[in-house]
């Protein structure tokens, strides 16, 4: 039988049945394929809902890893990483706001008001690079999906297993 994703060869569609119902359920396999990569790829793209909606990026791909990981494997899979990416952005970033926060009070109080400055562009900085590298992450993570790969974001700590 084949076992890659091409169209079966004439012989097998004559074992399995007409050549018009192998076609049928070549058809059907390669839509559920299509549909479940589509999925796999809305869980790293539904993050840009956080444009629009507080904890977007981590509700949006909740929902859609909630709705369609028993129907897909790769869907199950993509939105536990797209979740446990999101949850671990979001940790990280809160620790650089609480250390820039904590020293940016340290420096006032002592009178520190250059230190202040560039701790405060630095954390901005900081924010923003991360920013920017979970953009270009998320952005890899739905193409590598769309094609039917398991991608694996760096730095992410598995939350959700």
């Amino acid at each position: 039988m084949n076992t890659d994703n091409t169209f079966p060869e004439s012989h097998e569609a004559e074992q399995n049945g007409t050549e018009e119902q192998t076609g049928q359920r070549t058809h059907e396999a390669f839509k559920k394929q299509s549909d479940e990569r589509s999925w796999a790829m809305l869980c790293h793209l539904s993050v840009l809902a956080a444009a629009v909606i507080p904890f977007g990026h981590i509700f949006g791909p909740l929902i859609v890893w909630l709705v369609k990981r028993d129907e897909f494997d790769l869907v199950n899979d993509q939105g536990k990483e797209s979740l446990n990416f999101q949850i671990s952005l979001s940790i990280y970033s809160l620790i650089l706001t609480v250390v820039a926060v904590v020293s940016v009070l340290g420096l006032a109080a002592g009178d520190g008001e250059g230190s202040v400055l560039i701790t405060l562009i630095g954390a901005g900085v900081g924010l923003f690079v991360i920013g920017i590298l979970a953009l270009i992450f998320v952005i890899i993570a739905s193409v590598r999906s769309y094609q039917g790969e398991r991608y694996r974001y760096p730095l992410s700590i598995r939350f959700v297993s």
